[in-house]
């Protein structure tokens, strides 16, 4: 039997999960897609779902991290904030220091586990 480590970062605000594993793969999808709703399918998720998530994003930190751009011709789209992008940078970095001191402190406990 192997065994796994599972480590799960997240910042709370009051009641809300302001930034998460789960927001982050949104904000990561919404700036490739360009979209919310492009997002939302490429995570397999409803727009509505996504939609409140970007909303409880928004609505938690000083400056929205999530722009929705006007329709037009061609539609409208969303696109990440500089505060946006620099949340998310600094998420995936904080989140692969931990997980690696977290693998580290644990090599230990692993080596006590039945094989």
């Amino acid at each position: 039997m192997t065994s796994t480590i599972s480590l799960r970062v997240r910042l709370h605000l009051g009641e809300d999960i302001a930034i998460g594993p789960g927001k982050v793969d949104l904000l990561e999808a919404i700036q490739r897609s360009g979209s919310i709703s492009g997002a939302a399918r490429e995570l397999g998720m409803s727009y509505r779902r996504a939609w409140l998530l970007v909303e409880t994003m928004n609505r938690c930190f000083r400056e929205p991290l999530v722009i929705s751009l006007v329709g037009g011709r061609h539609g409208g789209g969303a696109r990440l904030s500089d505060v946006g992008e620099q949340v998310l940078r600094q998420f995936r970095r904080i989140e692969a220091l931990a997980r690696s001191e977290v693998e580290t402190g644990m090599a230990s406990i692993q080596a006590l586990l039945k094989h």
